[in-house]
């Protein structure tokens, strides 16, 4: 049992001291200086080595049932001359009765509180209370006591040094005092250390933003003021009064050339500027507004060249070819110049603008022809990237609530031409997106709309702006992906690519002294021949426009660069048709003099050649037909090559008229219904759809039915009916260009696209046999070879 204790009682007024603390205690407070003298008193008596007291935290008035048993270590004055003993705090113990001794102290029996002692539990509380201890510490800057704190060892100690925590409150280190566990002492330890750990991190944030706050305000009261005393030292060499910057908008506002309602817009932000506090960020908003309006050239307008005959020269000069968009072009400056001539100007607010949409693969020169228009015409030129624009704000700009807000790209488009009357290049119009943020082709519809673009607002100047003076012209690769309505505003100009006589001018005229200039030569370093540059077009890069023709030269220039650096070549270099292999490889497709790839497709019955139309122009597609053996017994219809499903309905649509009409065409149908047929589009990686492959299916089932080959020189587009029609397509130009380019010479097209062919050049058209069909019957006398040629067909 253990043995009870008689100490004067020291009483500490909301304060709590726990075993190990080392405290001092103020001795001119009359309990304290009695505690004391009566422990000394009871030393000399007891023969103890140090004075013993009891310190009992007294809160509110009001001792605690437990407390420690404290050894006064020394007695003496503090720097200060008030007199003071220091107290170490021993071990807790339980108060029990009153009881009589020496001195005026009160006197009280005390028990010692039996110790828990700790084990794995508080070891690792004590770990994790020993990092939060160190954080905390370290937040305040007390490197030493995080020194000390890592130096305990001993859970029930490392638990009872936290008396010292000045983040713990009065109530919290009673609790601590009353538990003799030391695991439970260091788990609600680290449960308040995370408390305040978290306080801590959400003070220093509120400190930080409140320091960068009041720094921000006075380096710009600062600058303000030296500003202000730079004003007025301006102001009083010149002589004038100083005025403020709200003044400088006023005037700047008073002086532009800006249109009446602009004019009022603008002073009513002035007035709002001036009413406005130096620290509102409102007055920042208002500044770039005004900012944005002053660039503007709301009355700036070019003037344009009415020399058509010299607008004709320069078309001619920057681009072969594309007949249609420079007689569309002179057109309309021809208009220009005649409502100038007659004095007729702006009619009910519009001007005579224009919204030209340019469609064509790609590389026949729909961005390039808009800088060339533009210098043409003597406008500016200036270029608006659509592709992948996803927000309809991106064209009418931002509402000037928002952070950040900016004026559309159409309104920055007017301001970077510095005119309102510039040739506008909408690029990849096709390619916009939409997504939640809305979708831009609608913002488009105002703008590309003549009765409508004269009044546009854009969301952040909020004013009228008139784009009817302005030549829009849009690019695009596939109209498909075009809105109807949006389409609907726009002239369309088809770009169906260059013929092979057309891209051997190009490249001679523009794209082998590009080349050379970007190499770093001359004309007289490097001469590439004419039958170079053909066979370049024809076996190496067959398409619709002349990107990979100008990758091409520009990769045979880099060749005689580096010979010509490592000294295997010099200067002059002619390069022929026969040395092409040496700098380009072979040729990527089999020239027309030897077999066409048509003839090694079309040697067996079941296959056919048809014309297809792609984002990058026309091109050739084959499609193949088999039967199954009769003896697997299946049946049906297998389509494969990733064919769309218009391509898949033309399929069965052809092989449904095949079996109604197999007596009339003289074909072995019946035989179709215990056989499946397989019906295959090679370059089975691309996605294909649309129904002008419709006669090309028919015919390459009605070949595997009779035996007979399809002829190799014969190509063929066209959709069919069930009652056989042949009906018409889209993209003949393309296609005819697509079939010249293969080596086809006869080409099957719907009579009623017999118009289209006016739109072909002359000199692909004297190359080629073109029949207009209007039914399946004649599709089949001309592409099947004759029965007497051909194999009978196979039972």
């Amino acid at each position: 049992m253990t043995e009870s204790l008689v100490l004067p009682v020291l009483p500490l007024d909301d304060a709590v001291v726990l075993p190990g603390m080392v405290v001092p205690v103020d001795l001119s407070d009359a309990e304290v200086r009695a505690a004391v003298d009566a422990a000394r008193a009871g030393d000399r008596v007891l023969g103890q080595a140090k004075p013993q007291v009891l310190l009992v935290p007294r809160i509110d008035g009001k001792y605690g049932g437990i407390g420690v048993r404290g050894t006064v270590e020394q007695v003496g004055r503090l720097p200060g001359g008030e007199p003071a003993a220091v107290v170490r705090g021993a071990e807790r113990v339980r108060v029990g009765a009153g009881t009589t001794g020496p001195g005026a102290a009160l006197w009280v029996e005390a028990t010692p509180m039996r110790s828990v002692p700790a084990g794995e539990k508080a070891e690792e509380y004590a770990k994790e209370y020993k990092a939060l201890a160190t954080t905390i510490m370290q937040k305040r800057g007390a490197w030493q006591v995080v020194d000390a704190i890592n130096q305990i060892e001993d859970p029930s100690v490392l638990a009872d040094s936290s008396g010292y925590a000045p983040w713990l409150t009065t109530a919290q280190k009673v609790e601590l005092l009353e538990d003799p566990d030391p695991a439970a002492r260091l788990e609600r330890l680290v449960a308040w250390a995370r408390e305040h750990l978290a306080e801590l991190d959400v003070a220093e944030t509120i400190r930080k933003d409140v320091q960068e706050g009041m720094e921000k305000q006075q380096r710009e009261f600062l600058l303000r003021q030296q500003l202000a005393a730079v004003r007025k030292e301006l102001a009083e060499l010149n002589g004038d009064s100083a005025a403020s910057e709200e003044e400088d908008y006023r005037a700047r506002v008073e002086a532009a050339d800006l249109p009446e309602k602009v004019r009022e817009a603008a002073l009513k932000e002035v007035d709002k500027l001036e009413r406005t506090s130096d620290q509102s960020p409102e007055g920042g908003w208002i500044r770039t507004w005004l900012d944005t309006v002053l660039d503007m050239p709301w009355n700036v307008r070019t003037d344009d060249s009415y020399d058509i005959a010299a607008a004709r020269e320069v078309l001619d000069a920057d681009h072969t070819g594309l007949d249609d968009v420079k007689d569309r072009i002179i057109e309309y400056l021809a208009v220009r110049s005649r409502r100038a001539q007659k004095g007729l100007g702006v009619v009910g607010g519009r001007r005579s603008g224009a919204v030209l949409a340019l469609a064509g693969p790609p590389g026949v020169g729909k961005t390039s022809l808009g800088e060339s228009v533009a210098r043409a015409m003597g406008r500016r030129f200036v270029r608006v990237a659509l592709g992948g624009v996803r927000d309809e704000a991106e064209i009418r700009g931002h509402r000037r609530t928002y952070v950040g807000a900016l004026p559309g790209r159409i309104v920055r488009a007017i301001r970077e031409a510095g005119s309102m009357n510039p040739v506008v290049l909408l690029d990849e119009v096709d390619k916009v997106g939409a997504d939640y943020r809305g979708d831009p082709t609608a913002a488009l519809l105002e703008v590309l709309d003549p009765a409508q673009n004269h009044t546009f607002r854009d969301h952040y100047l909020e004013v009228e702006l008139d784009l009817s003076d302005v030549l829009f012209l849009a690019t695009a690769n596939a109209l498909e992906s075009i809105p109807g309505p949006l389409l609907d505003r726009m002239e369309v100009v088809t770009l169906d690519g260059y013929t092979e006589d057309e891209k051997i001018a190009i490249a001679r005229d523009h794209l082998v002294p590009r080349q050379l200039e970007k190499a770093g030569m001359t004309a007289d370093d490097v001469t590439i021949e004419e039958g170079a540059l053909r066979r370049i077009a024809s076996e190496y890069t067959r398409e619709a426009g002349v990107r990979s023709l100008e990758r091409a030269i520009a990769r045979i220039l880099r060749k005689i660069a580096a010979a010509d650096a490592l000294g295997e070549a010099k200067p002059p270099v002619t390069v022929g048709e026969g040395d092409l292999v040496g700098y380009l490889g072979r040729p990527r497709f089999v020239p027309e003099s030897s077999l066409p790839e048509s003839a090694q497709r079309t040697a067996v019955p079941g296959v056919a050649t048809g014309l297809a139309v792609t984002g990058a122009g026309g091109d050739v597609l084959y499609v193949e037909a088999s039967l199954a053996d009769p003896e697997t017994g299946s049946t049906g219809v297998t389509l494969t090559g990733q064919l769309g499903d218009v391509m898949k309905e033309s399929a069965q649509i052809a092989l449904s008229y095949l079996r109604s009409r197999g007596a009339e065409l003289e074909l072995p149908v019946g035989s179709l219904k215990d056989r499946s047929v397989h019906i295959h589009v090679p370059a089975g990686a691309i996605p294909k759809d649309g129904p002008s492959a419709g006669v090309t299916m028919t015919t390459a089932l009605a070949s595997l039915l009779s035996g007979r080959p399809v002829r190799a020189d014969v190509a063929m587009t066209g959709e069919v009916s069930l009652t056989g029609r042949v009906l018409p397509i889209g993209g003949v130009k393309q296609k005819l260009l697509a079939a010249h380019r293969a080596g086809i010479t006869t080409v099957l097209i719907p009579a009623r696209n017999e118009p289209d062919l006016d739109d072909v050049p002359e000199a692909v058209r004297q190359e080629l046999t073109v029949h207009t069909v209007s039914d399946v019957r004649e599709v089949l006398e001309i592409a099947l070879t004759p029965a007497t040629v051909a194999e009978p067909a196979a039972a």
